[in-house]
């Protein structure tokens, strides 16, 4: 009896195989026979699911955001559901944890900004790819105006500041520390991350900086400094 395959499933095998190559080698050497032998497939198989490199890489990188937003959800917590009885510090931590689920915290998502920083890089003078870096790129903006309305919502942002404006302030901080931490890795580690995100925090929601309780999976003695 032949074996069934999932399709989805083979898909994401493949979009798997992508980010190692792209990781190890480079954008442009995520070819379509590189990245069949990544994924230990025939080349047929991998056409069978994408027309192309470009097909690759687009899937490879709906599948990154797809991720990333699936952690924002689970991190939603706070600002999702509101408690008016918990004290602001409470909702400037679950604002915090947000934006750290963006950042290069542990080998997986250090792993997705490398890659993010080869597309987006590649994008610059492929086409075909410079319409889905766009539409991220709009999409991050959109992710933090949408958690700095939650914030404020609950309590937690301070009323003088302009959302839209904020929201492109903390897409260039994540932006630039994110390829800080892929660009400059020896002089960048998480702990430092986590404070300079902190720090920012503070500001945004006008809570000292050692009053904001450490999100679970973020604790730093760094972050009160």
């Amino acid at each position: 009896m032949p074996k069934i395959v999932d399709p989805e499933a083979r898909r994401r095998e493949v979009a798997e195989a992508v980010f190692r190559v792209v990781h190890r080698d480079g954008l442009e050497q995520a070819s379509l026979r590189s990245v069949a032998a990544e994924a230990g497939l025939a080349i047929g198989s991998v056409r069978h699911y994408f027309g192309g490199q470009a097909d690759i890489m687009i899937f490879a990188m709906r599948t990154f955001a797809e991720r990333a937003g699936e952690r924002l959800r689970q991190r939603a917590g706070r600002l999702a559901v509101p408690d008016p009885a918990a004290p602001p510090a409470e909702h400037a931590a679950a604002m915090e944890a947000l934006f750290a689920e963006l950042l290069p915290l542990d080998a997986e998502r250090r792993e997705e900004a490398e890659v993010w920083l080869a597309f987006v890089v590649g994008a610059r003078t492929r086409p075909e790819l410079r319409p889905l870096a766009r539409e991220m790129h709009d999409d991050l903006r959109s992710i933090a105006a949408r958690v700095l309305r939650a914030a404020r919502l609950a309590g937690a942002l301070r009323p003088d500041l302009d959302v839209e404006v904020e929201a492109a302030r903390v897409h260039a901080l994540v932006d630039g520390l994110s390829s800080h931490a892929v660009l400059q890795p020896e002089g960048t580690d998480p702990a430092g991350l986590r404070a300079v995100l902190r720090r920012h925090v503070s500001e945004l929601s006008g809570v000292p900086a050692g009053d904001l309780p450490a999100p679970p999976g973020l604790e730093d003695p760094r972050a009160g400094e």
